[in-house]
């Protein structure tokens, strides 16, 4: 098949971190492609490229165990469901971002008829839950990863894997321009300012978010003269507006719908949920401190399949403690509120952090559009 005829591939994306990254995929399978449809689930960015989206993300934007339990049905409805589409209008290709836990048992009954399946990014099997493995073997006749000790990794499994680099390097500057950003917001160029990221789920936004601005409550009575920003999601904003009313600090803190790239450019110090977003903040090189809180019993039934100490991709990257983490019963808002403005009172260590972070960013830099394109397309000669 030439460069000009027509392909069709499947992609399903399950949240905002999928969906950006899915985003970026895109960018090169349509350099390489130019004629290609997509179809699947994706968010706003998938459909900024032309993807046919057949549910909403939002669908699948869920975490923790008793969270999936809760939405099980409808979610294993809309696998099932999209399963038999695809099998009926046999796309050329299936590409699962992220979402292991939706897109590997999906590619796995595709690939058993005969698909060909990609999967975007390797799942953290370094992290926890190393049974995946044998889960990935079945499902994916190719894995792209995002990290450069991933390939090797899964080879001593028989599963085939190209170290493609983090497309969020490529994406976000070496060097943020702080004073444009904050002139964008509308912030002052001295101000002391501290982004606030709760996640962009639900589930998230539900057990953080309340904890969050409980916490910049805090750091006000100390430093009255702090400017938060809050980027949200649009689909999560009125559940936050009456969380942030709540708080007693609603005219303190400006929610941005989306622009999370804005505040991390503009911040002085993030306190964010443990996730994608905090090696987006690790790129701006912006100190910060990672938080998580979830419902109690999926928090314990996660620390039995925990293979590491770290739990924030800055940390785990860097194989020590870099910036804090305070999880579960440790996330309270008085704690938040003392580890962020620590980042406030050290700027020598600050500039420490930032050196190590523009070291790591070097690092995961490569042309991830064209490699993955290359990748593809040596799967779907294979």
């Amino acid at each position: 098949m030439g460069k000009d005829e027509q392909r069709r591939f499947a992609l399903v994306a399950g949240e905002a971190s999928g969906d950006l990254l899915a985003g970026l995929l895109l960018d090169g399978l349509q350099t390489r492609w130019p004629s290609l449809q997509t179809v699947g689930i994706g968010g706003p960015r998938m459909l900024a490229h032309g993807l046919q989206s057949w549910w909403p993300q939002e669908k699948l934007a869920v975490r923790g165990y008793i969270e999936v339990l809760r939405h099980y049905a409808e979610i294993a409805g809309i696998r099932r469901q999209l399963k038999a589409r695809l099998l009926r209008e046999w796309p050329e290709l299936f590409i699962g971002v992220d979402a292991p836990d939706f897109n590997l048992d999906l590619e796995a009954g595709l690939r058993g008829r005969g698909m060909k399946t990609v999967h975007f990014v390797c799942p953290s099997i370094w992290a926890w839950r190393p049974d995946r493995i044998e889960k990935i073997r079945a499902a994916a006749d190719h894995v792209l990863c995002i990290f450069p000790f991933e390939p090797a990794l899964l080879a001593e499994h028989g599963v085939q894997g190209s170290y493609v680099g983090h497309p969020l390097a490529n994406v976000i500057p070496m060097a943020p321009d702080r004073a444009a950003a904050r002139s964008a917001l509308g912030l002052a160029p001295d101000a002391e300012v501290v982004a606030l990221l709760p996640g962009s789920r639900r589930s998230e936004v539900r057990y953080l978010a309340a904890r969050f601005f409980a916490a910049a409550a805090q750091m006000l009575k100390t430093r009255p003269a702090l400017r938060f920003v809050a980027p949200i999601l649009p689909g999560l904003r009125v559940e936050v507006e009456a969380l942030l009313q709540a708080s007693g600090i609603a005219d303190r803190v400006m929610l941005l719908d989306g622009q999370s790239h804005a505040a991390l450019t503009a911040c002085d110090v993030t306190l964010i949920a443990s996730g994608t977003a905090t090696l987006e903040a690790a790129l701006f090189k912006r100190p910060m401190v990672i938080a998580y809180n979830m419902n109690a019993l999926s928090w314990r039934l996660m620390q039995r399949k925990q293979l590491q100490p770290w739990v924030g991709l800055p940390n785990i990257l860097s194989r020590e403690f870099v910036v804090p983490e305070l999880l579960q019963d440790a996330a309270t808002p008085e704690a938040l509120a003392h580890a962020t403005l620590a980042w406030l009172d050290a700027p020598e260590k600050t500039q420490a952090l930032q050196q190590k972070f523009s070291e790591l960013h070097v690092q995961l830099q490569r042309d991830t559009p064209t490699l993955c394109a290359d990748a593809i397309q040596k799967v779907l000669e294979g």
